[in-house]
């Protein structure tokens, strides 16, 4: 009997410790789900092939014969290829407007060397400051013939660049007061427009443009000499760089 009470004994206890197998088994199991967990929220190619044999040697799969060590790609984070492909496209936006503000400086290359044409780039973009007595007659609005000439050509090199365009109307401190116009402004506006209207005609298309008249707020010199007031006579073309955000200074 004493025998019998020990060879219960030893049965029952091989029983209550097969749990083990099947706690093993269970963890095994959530660790390779969270290794796979972990490998896909990180898209690299590279990485999929290392954990794919990996598994299959961890779980029974087929032997991989010893190879060379195989250079895998280093993942960056998200925000970081974001950034990358933001610099990417804003070093693209340079080229472009650089390439465009050569031609419209060969463009204008005449009235440039005179004085009378100024073409310079900024932060907001590429800036044409064209005399007003280039363009019109004093007091006018009305575009002179080789004005036309002239901005066709711009136009012509404007109408297939994506950028938004904004022509600027600038005047004088001197005051205006006639039946057309009651002021500065309105000369400086309807100036504008007019340059706007010819860049139409010229292929441009008209949701890129946008006519602004500054009067005399915005004087490039003192208003104190007649020289200096008619640098201050001008109309501005400005072509609006589409940069992107502003990247972090590690990118740039």
């Amino acid at each position: 009997m004493a025998r019998k009470r020990y060879d219960d004994h030893s049965a029952s206890g091989e029983h209550h410790e097969r749990w083990l197998i099947s706690y093993a088994d269970f963890i095994t199991l959530l660790f390779a789900f969270f290794v796979v967990m972990y490998a896909i929220s990180i898209v690299n190619e590279g990485k999929y092939a290392v954990l794919s044999e990996s598994l299959g040697d961890a779980f029974g799969g087929r032997t991989m014969a010893p190879q060379a060590a195989t250079s895998v790609e280093p993942v960056l984070p998200l925000s970081h290829i974001v950034n990358r492909k933001r610099l990417e496209a804003a070093r693209r936006e340079r080229q472009r407007m650089d390439t465009l503000a050569r031609d419209l400086s060969a463009t204008l290359l005449p009235l440039v060397k005179s004085g009378q044409v100024r073409v310079t780039q900024n932060a907001r973009g590429i800036s044409v400051e064209i005399n007003a007595s280039v363009l019109f007659d004093q007091g006018e609005v009305e575009l002179q013939s080789e004005a036309r000439e002239v901005l066709g050509q711009v136009a012509g090199l404007l109408k297939n660049a994506p950028q938004q365009i904004e022509v600027e109307g600038h005047t004088d401190n001197l005051p205006i007061a006639t039946k057309q116009f009651a002021s500065n402004w309105e000369l400086s506006a309807v100036r504008a427009a007019s340059v706007v209207r010819l860049f139409i005609e010229g292929g441009v298309q008209e949701a890129r443009l946008a006519a602004i008249g500054h009067g005399s707020t915005r004087p490039v010199a003192r208003n104190d000499s007649p020289v200096n007031q008619a640098r201050n006579r001008r109309v501005a073309v400005m072509i609006l760089a589409s940069t992107p955000e502003p990247l972090p200074a590690g990118l740039q």
